[in-house]
């Protein structure tokens, strides 16, 4: 690898495996750069028994041993084990929590008629220009909504600045780094593939699967257009060193 990837984008999901006659969950571990070029490339995928911080520090551990350098953003899921790790791992890089889990974890903070205004305001956050025009429209929707709901307010206000990151970035790039949903084309082919076997006979035709759909995907990254302008995170630097200044 020996190369800078600014972007991190680390995710996960389950396959059933076959281990000594005993049909076992197994995490498949996916991590997606995004390089100084702009281009998306699949930089590895593991199994681990679970999502634990020993098996999500491994595998970043074996992303740096391989050359990884360089990440300043991450994105991901909101994980216990996955946080302790890039704390460990990947201190300097910020963490910007995906903002699609987020809002479908709010769910379990309100009744099941909930306002659709409610949740509906709360995902328009995420569309402001700014962090300070974010933070003024979330003060106004906890004032709204506190009376009303005030489980999932206490919960949001607690929680929601992890998934506000993505705005120290340039705002191009706003909306392909605030949620996972770039993997989500692979994870459907993942998925759409390992739905016909079902159940795998051992770990390794699993993996050997899912790296295989992985290569397929690395591939046509290569050969589209870039992804994201890096211009715009240059610029937006330099930006930021002057106003520092």
């Amino acid at each position: 690898m020996a190369e800078a990837f600014p972007y991190l984008i680390l995710d996960a999901r389950y396959e059933r495996v076959r281990e000594a006659g005993v049909i076992v969950s197994q995490a498949v571990l996916i991590a997606i750069g995004i390089d100084w070029d702009g281009r998306r490339q699949v930089l590895a995928v593991e199994l681990a028994n679970r999502e634990s911080r020993s098996s999500w520090r491994d595998f970043l551990l074996a992303l740096k041993a391989r050359g990884l350098t360089g990440v300043e953003f991450v994105v991901a899921d909101d994980h216990a084990g996955l946080r302790a790790a890039l704390r460990e791992v990947l201190a300097e890089a910020a963490y910007q929590r995906c903002y699609v889990h987020f809002l479908r974890n709010a769910l379990d903070y309100v009744p099941r008629r909930v306002d659709d205004d409610c949740l509906q305001e709360l995902r328009w956050l995420y569309d402001r220009r700014d962090f300070a025009e974010a933070r003024r429209d979330l003060a106004a929707w906890l004032a709204k909504w506190s009376g009303k709901y005030p489980k999932l307010t206490g919960w949001v206000e607690e929680s929601i600045d992890e998934t506000l990151s993505f705005y120290r970035l340039p705002r191009q790039h706003h909306k392909h780094l605030k949620s996972t949903n770039m993997l989500e084309r692979l994870n459907e082919e993942i998925k759409r593939r390992t739905h016909v076997v079902r159940i795998f006979p051992n770990a390794e035709s699993c993996l050997r699967l899912v790296r295989a759909l992985a290569v397929e995907t690395h591939e046509n990254w290569l050969e589209q257009h870039r992804y994201l302008n890096m211009e715009d995170l240059h610029e937006h630097k330099k930006e930021a060193l002057r106003r520092a200044a």
